[in-house]
């Protein structure tokens, strides 16, 4: 987009926040609550529109509208709406959308570093310690670094919402050991796609509302997206019947809000403000949902869609581990991601050990009182 583009982008929003020139010529004449007419942004995910995802950004724009006291309004489209899943980076760069809700493994194929911050390798930390790292631990420097220096993006970008690890997938059969995934047509994104291509897939890169069409053709014969309920909501048990939980290859991601700086410069202080830490409460609101409706949804492909629900074998787990060992050292042939991978390892190595120190055995406690149910 151009930069006249840009500014009128910018006069547009400024008009819209005091309902236009004439308006603002006559504020003082005017009812106090016409000056005060909503500023409209224009947010889109790269969910479709019955993905739980969804819900979850509408559920942002909620938080937002409510503690801005009616003086923001989010529009909240669908993947598609104006620009293609994949491409929302660049539709809030170039004001065409004021946010953007994604991931940031979704703009991968700009730079691969994209990636590291959440589908990166794992070195023993959760997604809530990487969301942790990138707030309190220099991740959020680092990926403004990748943003607007390197790739030179006029966006400001927060992480929310740690993800539960994501689950190894679907398969139309039982994968028990490394030796079994040799020669699977897979879908994932990001650098796990350059893991499990090293553990002997092929790997196709899908947003998820063209993954059970691809499978449906042939295009793919194995694949993951993200939780019980989005797998549920795009029909997964309609294609395969064995669900695996539990795997390496993307145990730390949070999703990304994207805020054209632009938009954010026209804004005042207060409304920047309710933008940014929006974010962070609408994190913990979307982690409660999660837990009650992934459980839910994961019992219902159970018990109504006749999935067997499987946990990711040892062996396979091992295996992910030995190829993101090799995998490193590649990355790290690149001086941001090296400086990134390092970040990252000695966080890691600080939090984690507190965590898993201190942690008591959960599934001890699971056992005792529910048991039985772990030996799937």
């Amino acid at each position: 987009m151009t930069d006249k583009a840009k500014f009128d982008r910018r006069s547009f929003l400024r008009r819209a926040a005091v309902g236009g020139p004439v308006a603002a010529a006559s504020t003082l004449a005017a009812p106090a609550v016409l000056a005060q007419a909503p500023i409209v942004l224009k947010m889109q995910t790269s969910w479709g529109a019955g993905n739980i995802w969804q819900e979850f950004a509408q559920d942002y724009a909620d938080r937002v509208e409510e503690m801005s006291g009616g003086r923001l309004k989010i529009d909240v489209l669908p993947a598609g709406a104006v620009v293609a899943a994949f491409q929302v980076l660049d539709a809030v760069n170039d004001g065409v959308l004021d946010i953007a809700h994604s991931v940031p493994v979704y703009w991968y194929g700009k730079n691969k570093a994209a990636s590291l911050f959440g589908t990166g390798p794992v070195f023993g930390g959760s997604a809530t310690t990487m969301l942790s790292w990138f707030y309190e631990g220099g991740g959020k420097a680092l990926y403004d670094e990748l943003t607007q220096d390197i790739l030179g993006m006029d966006v400001d970008g927060y992480l929310g919402f740690p993800m539960f690890a994501q689950p190894f997938g679907w398969f139309k059969d039982e994968v028990n050991t490394a030796e079994d995934l040799n020669g699977f047509k897979y879908r994932t994104v990001g650098l796990a796609a350059d893991l499990l291509q090293s553990m002997g897939m092929s790997v196709a890169q899908l947003p998820g509302g063209e993954i059970v069409p691809a499978m449906e053709r042939g295009v793919i014969d194995a694949f993951e997206f993200n939780n019980p309920s989005s797998d549920k909501d795009f029909g997964a048990h309609d294609v395969a019947k064995n669900y695996y939980l539990s795997s390496y290859h993307q145990a730390s991601e949070s999703f990304e809000f994207l805020f054209s700086k632009f938009t954010m410069e026209e804004l005042d202080p207060d409304l920047r403000a309710i933008l940014k830490y929006g974010v962070e409460a609408v994190s913990t609101a979307n982690t409660a949902k999660a837990m009650r409706r992934y459980s839910a949804d994961l019992k219902w492909l159970q018990e109504e869609a006749g999935v067997t629900v499987h946990r990711t074998s040892e062996n396979i787990l091992a295996a992910q581990l030995d190829a993101w060992d090799k995998l490193i050292p590649e990355l790290e042939q690149d001086p941001f991601m090296k400086k990134t991978l390092d970040s990252q390892r000695a966080w890691v190595e600080q939090v984690t050990f507190y965590e898993l120190m201190n942690a008591p055995d959960l599934e001890l406690a699971y056992d005792h009182y529910f048991p039985g149910k772990l030996k799937l």
